[in-house]
Protein backbone atom coordinates (compact mmCIF):
# COMPACT_ATOMS: atom_id res chain seq x y z
CA UNK A 1 0.00 0.00 0.00
CA UNK A 2 1.56 2.99 -0.94
CA UNK A 3 2.04 6.50 1.04
CA UNK A 4 0.16 9.50 0.22
CA UNK A 5 2.91 12.14 1.08
CA UNK A 6 2.24 16.00 0.93
CA UNK A 7 5.13 17.93 -0.80
CA UNK A 8 6.91 20.19 0.73
CA UNK A 9 9.69 22.49 0.53
CA UNK A 10 13.34 23.41 2.52
CA UNK A 11 14.65 26.26 2.29
CA UNK A 12 17.78 27.70 3.96
CA UNK A 13 17.71 24.43 6.39
CA UNK A 14 13.78 25.21 7.45
CA UNK A 15 10.99 22.74 6.14
CA UNK A 16 7.84 23.82 5.31
CA UNK A 17 6.30 21.04 7.73
CA UNK A 18 7.57 23.29 10.48
CA UNK A 19 5.39 26.33 9.38
CA UNK A 20 2.06 26.21 11.42
CA UNK A 21 -0.06 25.96 9.48
CA UNK A 22 1.22 25.94 5.73
CA UNK A 23 0.44 23.89 3.10
CA UNK A 24 2.46 23.08 -0.04
CA UNK A 25 -0.18 21.90 -2.35
CA UNK A 26 1.41 21.62 -5.77
CA UNK A 27 4.70 21.27 -6.67
CA UNK A 28 6.63 22.16 -10.06
CA UNK A 29 7.24 19.74 -12.73
CA UNK A 30 11.00 18.93 -12.78
CA UNK A 31 12.36 20.20 -16.00
CA UNK A 32 15.62 21.02 -17.48
CA UNK A 33 17.00 25.22 -17.59
CA UNK A 34 16.24 26.63 -20.94
CA UNK A 35 19.05 27.20 -22.98
CA UNK A 36 19.44 31.55 -24.28
CA UNK A 37 19.97 31.77 -27.99
CA UNK A 38 21.46 34.42 -30.24
CA UNK A 39 20.04 33.75 -33.72
CA UNK A 40 20.99 36.01 -36.78
CA UNK A 41 19.36 36.00 -40.20
CA UNK A 42 20.93 37.04 -43.31
CA UNK A 43 19.69 37.79 -46.45
CA UNK A 44 20.45 35.47 -49.29
CA UNK A 45 21.09 32.40 -46.91
CA UNK A 46 18.07 30.20 -45.83
CA UNK A 47 16.75 29.91 -41.97
CA UNK A 48 18.93 31.46 -39.24
CA UNK A 49 21.59 31.29 -37.38
CA UNK A 50 21.70 30.15 -34.04
CA UNK A 51 24.68 30.55 -31.50
CA UNK A 52 23.68 28.95 -27.72
CA UNK A 53 24.37 31.18 -25.40
CA UNK A 54 24.35 29.16 -21.79
CA UNK A 55 21.35 28.49 -19.63
CA UNK A 56 19.03 30.26 -17.79
CA UNK A 57 17.69 30.98 -14.96
CA UNK A 58 13.97 30.35 -15.13
CA UNK A 59 10.99 30.37 -12.32
CA UNK A 60 9.18 27.48 -10.81
CA UNK A 61 5.63 27.91 -9.31
CA UNK A 62 4.80 26.03 -6.38
CA UNK A 63 0.84 26.13 -4.54
CA UNK A 64 0.43 26.98 -1.23
CA UNK A 65 -2.46 26.68 1.35
CA UNK A 66 -3.57 27.48 4.74
CA UNK A 67 -4.93 25.15 7.72
CA UNK A 68 -7.32 26.52 9.94
CA UNK A 69 -4.61 26.97 12.16
CA UNK A 70 -2.02 29.03 10.62
CA UNK A 71 0.15 32.04 11.52
CA UNK A 72 0.33 34.30 8.84
CA UNK A 73 3.04 35.74 10.07
CA UNK A 74 5.35 32.90 9.85
CA UNK A 75 4.08 32.28 6.39
CA UNK A 76 5.63 35.74 5.78
CA UNK A 77 8.89 35.25 7.33
CA UNK A 78 9.42 32.03 6.12
CA UNK A 79 8.88 33.23 2.24
CA UNK A 80 10.82 36.39 2.98
CA UNK A 81 14.14 35.17 2.21
CA UNK A 82 16.81 33.85 -0.81
CA UNK A 83 19.69 31.25 -1.00
CA UNK A 84 19.33 27.77 -1.20
CA UNK A 85 15.83 25.54 -1.68
CA UNK A 86 15.12 21.76 -1.85
CA UNK A 87 11.83 20.33 -3.42
CA UNK A 88 10.07 17.45 -2.17
CA UNK A 89 10.79 15.89 -5.34
CA UNK A 90 13.95 16.30 -6.33
CA UNK A 91 15.06 15.61 -2.54
CA UNK A 92 19.06 15.12 -2.90
CA UNK A 93 19.32 18.05 -4.98
CA UNK A 94 19.35 21.48 -3.95
CA UNK A 95 18.84 25.10 -5.99
CA UNK A 96 19.84 28.32 -5.50
CA UNK A 97 16.45 31.04 -5.68
CA UNK A 98 15.37 34.16 -5.19
CA UNK A 99 11.38 35.47 -4.78
CA UNK A 100 10.72 38.42 -6.92
CA UNK A 101 7.34 38.56 -7.60
CA UNK A 102 4.71 39.58 -4.78
CA UNK A 103 3.11 37.42 -2.86
CA UNK A 104 -0.65 37.83 -2.73
CA UNK A 105 -0.93 36.98 0.90
CA UNK A 106 -4.53 38.80 1.02
CA UNK A 107 -5.61 36.03 -1.11
CA UNK A 108 -4.17 33.30 0.86
CA UNK A 109 -5.86 34.34 3.74
CA UNK A 110 -8.99 34.84 2.04
CA UNK A 111 -9.47 31.66 -0.07
CA UNK A 112 -6.52 29.67 1.97
CA UNK A 113 -4.28 29.11 -1.47
CA UNK A 114 -2.26 30.94 -3.59
CA UNK A 115 0.93 30.92 -6.26
CA UNK A 116 4.15 31.28 -4.96
CA UNK A 117 6.82 31.70 -8.13
CA UNK A 118 10.68 30.96 -7.05
CA UNK A 119 13.47 32.08 -9.60
CA UNK A 120 16.15 29.14 -9.45
CA UNK A 121 19.32 29.33 -11.74
CA UNK A 122 19.63 27.04 -13.52
CA UNK A 123 22.10 24.47 -12.06
CA UNK A 124 21.27 22.35 -9.19
CA UNK A 125 23.57 20.75 -6.53
CA UNK A 126 24.06 18.12 -4.30
CA UNK A 127 22.44 18.11 -0.86
CA UNK A 128 24.53 15.22 0.26
CA UNK A 129 27.60 15.91 -1.50
CA UNK A 130 30.50 17.41 1.51
CA UNK A 131 33.42 19.39 1.08
CA UNK A 132 36.48 17.87 0.12
CA UNK A 133 39.71 17.95 2.37
CA UNK A 134 43.27 17.43 0.50
CA UNK A 135 46.51 17.38 2.22
CA UNK A 136 49.16 18.71 -0.83
CA UNK A 137 51.97 19.42 1.54
CA UNK A 138 53.58 16.54 -0.02
CA UNK A 139 53.37 18.20 -3.80
CA UNK A 140 50.78 14.90 -4.33
CA UNK A 141 48.24 15.44 -7.68
CA UNK A 142 44.81 15.76 -6.28
CA UNK A 143 41.64 14.21 -8.23
CA UNK A 144 38.12 15.29 -7.83
CA UNK A 145 35.12 13.79 -9.06
CA UNK A 146 32.12 15.68 -10.60
CA UNK A 147 29.28 12.92 -9.92
CA UNK A 148 26.75 15.71 -12.18
CA UNK A 149 25.92 15.78 -15.56
CA UNK A 150 27.09 18.66 -16.93
CA UNK A 151 30.56 20.55 -15.89
CA UNK A 152 30.55 22.35 -12.64
CA UNK A 153 32.06 25.68 -11.28
CA UNK A 154 33.39 24.81 -8.22
CA UNK A 155 35.13 27.05 -4.84
CA UNK A 156 38.15 25.93 -4.02
CA UNK A 157 40.05 27.21 -1.15
CA UNK A 158 44.05 27.34 -0.90
CA UNK A 159 46.34 27.78 1.86
CA UNK A 160 49.91 28.19 0.69
CA UNK A 161 52.98 30.11 0.61
CA UNK A 162 54.71 31.92 -2.85
CA UNK A 163 53.37 32.00 -6.30
CA UNK A 164 51.91 28.73 -7.66
CA UNK A 165 50.64 27.43 -10.92
CA UNK A 166 47.23 25.75 -11.09
CA UNK A 167 47.39 22.92 -13.64
CA UNK A 168 43.67 21.35 -14.15
CA UNK A 169 43.87 18.14 -16.07
CA UNK A 170 47.23 18.96 -17.49
CA UNK A 171 46.30 22.73 -18.87
CA UNK A 172 47.10 25.68 -16.70
CA UNK A 173 44.28 27.97 -15.74
CA UNK A 174 45.79 29.98 -12.90
CA UNK A 175 48.45 31.87 -10.90
CA UNK A 176 48.06 32.44 -7.76
CA UNK A 177 50.19 34.72 -5.37
CA UNK A 178 50.33 33.95 -1.89
CA UNK A 179 52.90 36.31 -0.82
CA UNK A 180 56.21 35.62 1.36
CA UNK A 181 54.01 35.57 4.17
CA UNK A 182 51.55 32.71 3.03
CA UNK A 183 47.74 33.43 3.44
CA UNK A 184 44.32 31.13 2.76
CA UNK A 185 42.71 32.55 -0.97
CA UNK A 186 38.94 31.09 -1.68
CA UNK A 187 38.38 30.98 -5.52
CA UNK A 188 35.06 30.81 -6.59
CA UNK A 189 34.18 29.90 -9.73
CA UNK A 190 30.90 30.84 -10.78
CA UNK A 191 31.04 33.78 -8.87
CA UNK A 192 33.93 34.56 -10.13
CA UNK A 193 35.72 36.28 -7.65
CA UNK A 194 38.72 35.15 -5.36
CA UNK A 195 38.16 36.62 -1.76
CA UNK A 196 40.09 35.78 1.93
CA UNK A 197 38.33 34.42 4.78
CA UNK A 198 37.04 37.83 5.88
CA UNK A 199 35.37 38.03 2.97
CA UNK A 200 37.92 40.84 1.26
CA UNK A 201 38.55 40.68 -2.20
CA UNK A 202 41.64 39.12 -3.59
CA UNK A 203 41.30 39.19 -7.48
CA UNK A 204 44.43 40.99 -7.57
CA UNK A 205 46.19 37.99 -6.36
CA UNK A 206 44.77 35.53 -8.88
CA UNK A 207 46.43 35.64 -12.76
CA UNK A 208 44.44 33.83 -15.58
CA UNK A 209 40.65 33.13 -16.56
CA UNK A 210 37.66 32.04 -13.72
CA UNK A 211 36.02 30.70 -16.75
CA UNK A 212 38.45 28.14 -17.15
CA UNK A 213 37.79 26.67 -14.02
CA UNK A 214 35.37 23.91 -14.79
CA UNK A 215 35.24 20.09 -13.66
CA UNK A 216 34.28 17.82 -16.56
CA UNK A 217 32.08 15.36 -15.85
CA UNK A 218 33.48 12.08 -13.94
CA UNK A 219 37.34 12.44 -12.91
CA UNK A 220 39.59 15.57 -12.76
CA UNK A 221 43.15 16.43 -11.64
CA UNK A 222 44.31 19.52 -9.96
CA UNK A 223 47.91 19.76 -9.15
CA UNK A 224 50.27 23.11 -7.99
CA UNK A 225 53.72 23.91 -9.69
CA UNK A 226 55.72 26.29 -7.66
CA UNK A 227 55.39 27.51 -4.74
CA UNK A 228 54.07 25.60 -1.93
CA UNK A 229 50.28 24.43 -1.31
CA UNK A 230 49.42 22.58 2.15
CA UNK A 231 45.99 22.68 1.86
CA UNK A 232 43.15 22.41 -0.45
CA UNK A 233 39.18 22.23 0.49
CA UNK A 234 36.96 21.95 -2.38
CA UNK A 235 32.96 22.68 -2.62
CA UNK A 236 30.30 22.55 -4.95
CA UNK A 237 32.17 20.63 -7.31
CA UNK A 238 29.25 18.45 -8.85
CA UNK A 239 26.05 19.79 -10.68
CA UNK A 240 23.34 19.21 -12.30
CA UNK A 241 20.67 20.34 -15.38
Amino acid sequence: MSMNIRPYIIINGVNSQTIQGLLISSLAPVSKPPIRIKTETIDGRDGDIVTPLGYGAYDKTIEIGLTYDYNIDDVISFFNTSGKIIFSNEPEYYYKFAIYKQIDFNRLIRFRKAKVTLHVQPFKFSDTETQKSFDTSSGAQITIRNNGNIYSKPTITLTGVGTTNVYLNDIQILTVNFGNTGQTIIINAEDMNAYSEDGILLNRLISGDYDNIQLKQGSNTIRFVNGYVSEVLIDNYSRWI
